[in-house]
């Protein structure tokens, strides 16, 4: 069965993480320590998990298969996306829209040197481009969610925390105002943490050129960041 990509989807992920990386102190519970299982000699290790390109061609007849790539990449392409919309309703609206797309067009795809992360960032850059274009506004940077559940925290804590959250926000404001091919690497290579070879496969560039325009992008990041307050 085919899986729906929509915000709800992409809101109940978070939740469903948020409640797996809670401590088990914060379960009220302890876990007993796992049995070790009994080793068959005859048991045959797990297979190891099909690669991208292989589940890119199974995904042209059998959803289920782009449903898996759906998994796999929905948490890194909301990141993106989000740090470069400012907010997380029309982030999540916006991851959506790019699984939409590439679902709508994965017959299209060939592995010839791009990978399918590369090719996905491609269509989440030009849905993000499309929406600047038809909204022609910048963002609005709310608080996270996270800073909204501060209530009974720590005085100190909570002072942290907004703190945190002040940078976090002037940081997106500055990445916001650069050019939109230097917002993708700003947001491609400090929260997605790829290397100059990745992003120049998502921008269509040499890596020499990603390294060139990178240390431009950093000298205007920078004085953009200093007429921030």
């Amino acid at each position: 069965m085919q899986k729906a990509v929509s915000p709800d989807s992409i809101a109940q992920l978070k939740r469903d993480k948020r409640v797996l990386t809670m401590s088990q102190a914060d379960r009220g519970f302890e876990e007993p320590a796992p049995e070790t299982p009994a080793v068959d000699e005859h048991t045959q290790a797990a297979p190891a998990p099909e690669d991208d390109a292989s589940l890119a061609r199974q995904a042209r007849q059998n959803p289920e298969a782009f449903g898996r790539l759906y998994e796999r990449y929905v948490g890194a392409i909301y990141r993106y996306v989000y740090y470069r919309v400012g907010n997380s309703e029309d982030a999540e609206d916006l991851t959506a829209r790019v699984f939409m797309r590439a679902l709508k067009h994965v017959h299209n795809y060939r592995d010839r040197g791009v990978p399918f992360s590369a090719w996905l960032y491609r269509i989440a850059h030009n849905v993000v481009a499309n929406f600047h274009r038809d909204n022609s506004r910048h963002p609005s940077v709310p608080l996270d969610d996270a800073q909204m559940e501060l209530h009974g925290a720590h005085h100190d804590d909570a002072d942290l925390k907004i703190d945190v959250d002040r940078q976090r926000d002037r940081l997106i404001r500055a990445i916001r105002l650069l050019p939109e091919d230097r917002q993708q690497l700003v947001v491609l290579k400090f929260v997605e943490q790829m290397q100059n070879a990745e992003i120049g496969q998502i921008m269509n560039r040499s890596e020499g050129a990603v390294k060139s325009l990178y240390h431009r992008t950093l000298a205007q990041l920078r004085e953009v960041l200093d007429g921030i307050t």
